[in-house]
């Protein structure tokens, strides 16, 4: 699927690389060449987006861009330079979908016949089963970040200033890696990126010249019917080669102060985030302080539902979670000024969200970290890192942290 989706200039891959989870609908999706497709600016981008869908009722693929936040907060546009480009929102309407199960695949489309949906599955069959390596980089000039060491243990001190003051409790502060003047093949790059770090909300995404290559652990938001489900990521610990040391270090991150402080708050907001669109008393906390365990660390999770108000449309409840609490942190308006403020990069796709919506109206979206950003018209590659800052963080142990979460990221630059 994901070879044979690559001869598209528009085309979402989405694979949960088989994770366990109860909330899982599908293994892989795609959506592959747009018969129509909603670019639009932060304004009124979320109505749009829902009189699209409701005039078509048809499979959508897309994203929301953080960005987006000028619509659903009233931020000022980002003052910051972007060099990959994706519009704060788009969503296409696909004209082939494929939905993997685990015996079984759907392949339809409006334009698509029993005969055409057979020759497409024919032809995926008879590409190769792995990713036909390409040189990843056909010139890699030197790693640049926006932020340095010296200035990013600068600006976490000045956060935590700001907190003291009671400006804010939690601000997630995010750095950028790039490299300008490279020459990609982003397939290959995800293939090596999905090898090195299986994750349930990894995707492939492509607009034309430019590319997101995703190795997500976390999502932002599912509606299945009318139930809304959020699974927020705060706390992180890097997994150990020794059995007995990778229990310890999981019992650690569960047992931690820190992270449970971190975790409660970003669920906070969720709760109260979701409670904008949801009928009353339907807000619960599923799971709190799940440990979850990835190729290179260990997340602690929670699960928020809620009950979607009836008469209240699919988007409100997008656009009152939007940007995620995960990413942002505590008060939501406050935190994001001091985002533009301290961060140096206008984050556009990065800690947005990347997914499907059903005919129905059911959508699934992931938040878009740990991640390759690509735009081949300008050469330009990009990934961002960060960390949750509170009171009580150690500026080292957050810029460990950010590298630690760069680390496939890195790893698959370098080979």
């Amino acid at each position: 699927m994901l070879n044979w989706s690559n001869r598209f200039n528009i085309c979402c891959f989405l694979d949960n690389n088989g994770y366990p989870s109860p909330y899982n609908r599908y293994e892989a999706l795609l959506g592959a060449d747009a018969i129509e497709y909603l670019s639009l600016p932060a304004g009124s981008a979320f109505t749009s987006l829902q009189q699209f869908h409701d005039s078509r009722q048809d499979w959508l693929f897309g994203h929301l861009a953080y960005d987006l936040n000028g619509e659903t907060a009233g931020m000022a546009p980002s003052v910051h330079p972007d060099g990959i480009g994706f519009p704060d929102l788009y969503f296409f309407r696909p004209r082939i979908v494929m939905l993997l199960q685990p015996h079984s695949v759907q392949i339809g489309g409006e334009e698509l016949n029993r005969e055409q949906a057979q020759e497409i599955y024919e032809a995926c069959l008879q590409m190769p089963g792995q990713v036909e390596q390409a040189a990843a980089a056909v010139s890699a000039p030197a790693l640049q970040a926006r932020i340095s060491r010296e200035d990013y243990l600068s600006a976490v001190k000045a956060l935590q200033d700001h907190i003291h003051r009671g400006d804010c409790y939690e601000v997630n502060f995010c750095r950028e890696n790039y490299i300008t003047d490279i020459r990609v093949h982003p397939l290959t790059l995800f293939d090596k990126l999905n090898r090195v770090s299986p994750s349930p909300f990894a995707a492939y995404y492509r607009v034309g010249e430019r590319y997101l290559l995703c190795s997500s652990p976390e999502r932002f938001l599912q509606q299945q019917g009318s139930t809304l489900i959020s699974q927020p990521i705060k706390g992180t610990t890097r997994r150990l080669a020794d059995n007995d040391a990778d229990a310890l270090a999981r019992s650690r991150l569960y047992n931690s102060p820190k992270e449970r402080a971190e975790n409660v708050m970003v669920v906070d907001l969720v709760r109260n985030d979701l409670a904008h669109a949801a009928s009353s008393g339907s807000v619960t906390v599923e799971e709190l302080f799940g440990i979850y365990s990835f190729t290179q660390v260990h997340h602690m999770i929670s699960t928020v539902k809620a009950i979607r108000e009836q008469g209240v449309p699919f988007t409100a409840a997008m656009r009152h979670a939007f940007p995620m609490g995960s990413m942002t942190g505590a008060p939501k308006f406050r935190v994001m000024q001091l985002i533009e403020q301290y961060e140096q990069t206008r984050r556009g796709l990065f800690s947005g969200a990347l997914g499907y919506i059903t005919p129905e109206g059911d959508f699934d979206l992931n938040v878009v970290i740990r991640s390759i950003l690509y735009n081949a018209s300008r050469n330009y590659l990009s990934f961002s890192t960060g960390s949750a800052i509170t009171f009580y963080s150690d500026p080292l142990k957050e810029w460990e942290e950010c590298l630690l979460k760069a680390e496939a990221m890195m790893l698959v630059m370098n080979h």
